[in-house]
């Protein structure tokens, strides 16, 4: 007899009623696991409250915090897809097409940044470790040189690798100094496409200075699909390997990111491993992975690079708005104009904190540059109402003073 657990039933059609539902009753939750289980019926009703209501509504009008944008609804569709197959990624024959679904998504995207292909892994942390691990058995690097505005994952590759860092001194608008680069003949440069405090994008005219060079492109990467500001990453294509977060502005749910190599049979060799039960090696750092490319293929096919890029120059825009409207205020500094769509900037006669905090939760961040708080504003949803931003900004400043 078939597990009612594991079949299709009306209950997935009420958890798409509780998701169009404006409001959910938020019921405590049992303080020890149940002897007997609620159902699932009453678990829908128990939980969307707290899932649904207790989230950071990342598309709302107001949103511009941080890097973690909405989620086209086409993406959720596929989660709840992929959730009940669960592909596992590992082999093909556990995965067939998810399989050709990622090979389809990298021949797509790859060329944009250069690069021959690849594979997707849970976030750019795991991508850029992947780049340096690379790196390290391919190229036979001993150390990475970045800026010290890089992720912290770079420094984690480099504990986990055992492999010598050193970090460079940015320069006035966040960028590497190149000034400052020690002698690069054994080493990984790695530059960043949009660093996370500010978006700097590092002077990408390095790009082979380095016995290898990453670009993490986390943030950054997907401007190359606009043809407006696909320059401001000119130079990322020579690169030896790239890795792109699609679960910021490719607007995909977590955990998802890339990461792509120049020379994709060279980069494999040296981080795959074979074991018995494997019909195949298996290539990077995860083992069993899901199949995160699916609701990006479906993001790509709904969209078109067309409709990828509209998205990207509209938060550029937005990005471009509010630093004008922060310029013009003389209660108001700005540190900086977005390179790629961060804003940063603080009141002149106050308290950043008590500025951010006086305005709607994720509205802005905050960030420390040179021992200093400073206001942050990631443009990352596309729903953002500006005007309504730019007012609440103003007035908080006033209220402020």
């Amino acid at each position: 007899m078939a597990d009612s657990g594991f079949s299709t039933s009306d209950g997935l059609n009420t958890a798409l009623q509780l998701l169009a539902s404006r409001s959910h009753e938020a019921v405590d939750l049992p303080v020890t696991l149940p002897e007997s289980g609620l159902g699932e019926m009453r678990t829908l009703d128990m939980l969307s409250g707290h899932v649904l209501d207790g989230a950071a509504q990342l598309g709302s009008p107001t949103a511009l915090g941080y890097m973690d944008p909405p989620t086209p609804w086409i993406t959720w569709a596929m989660a709840l897809w992929n959730a009940s197959r669960n592909q596992n990624m590992l082999h093909e024959m556990t995965s067939p097409f998810a399989t050709q679904a990622e090979a389809l998504v990298f021949r797509w995207l790859a060329p944009y940044f250069g690069m021959e292909g690849g594979h997707c892994c849970a976030g750019s942390s795991l991508a850029n470790l992947t780049a340096i691990w690379a790196a390290r058995d391919a190229a036979g690097v001993t150390t990475v040189v970045t800026s010290q505005a890089a992720h912290l994952s770079i420094e984690k590759a480099c504990r986990l690798l055992r492999l010598d860092l050193v970090k460079v001194p940015v320069d006035r608008r966040g960028r590497l100094d190149r000034e400052h680069l020690p002698d690069l003949e054994n080493a990984c440069l790695v530059l960043t496409a949009g660093t996370t405090a500010t978006g700097a994008i590092d002077p990408l005219d390095l790009v082979g200075s380095a016995k290898w060079t990453h670009v993490d492109a986390a943030w950054g990467g997907p401007l190359r699909l606009s043809r407006t500001h696909s320059g401001l990453l000119d130079g990322i294509e020579a690169a030896d390997s790239v890795a792109v977060s699609a679960h910021k502005w490719f607007f995909q749910p977590k955990d998802s990111a890339m990461v792509m190599f120049r020379d994709l049979e060279a980069a494999n060799a040296a981080i795959s491993f074979g074991a018995g039960y494997l019909a195949k090696p298996n290539v990077g750092v995860q083992g069993s992975r899901a199949a995160a490319a699916i609701p990006l293929l479906a993001t790509l096919l709904a969209w078109g690079r067309e409709g990828v890029a509209q998205r990207l120059d509209r938060l550029m825009q937005m990005a471009d708005t509010l630093a004008d409207a922060i310029a013009s205020c003389d209660r108001l500094e700005l540190w900086e104009r977005p390179q790629s769509a961060i804003t940063v900037f603080r009141p002149v006669r106050s308290s950043t904190t008590a500025l951010v905090q006086a305005l709607p939760p994720g509205m802005l961040s905050t960030c420390v540059l040179d021992g200093q708080t400073w206001a942050r504003s990631v443009a990352a949803n596309p729903s953002a109402d500006m005007a309504l931003v730019v007012e609440s900004i103003r007035a908080a400043s006033r209220e402020d003073a």
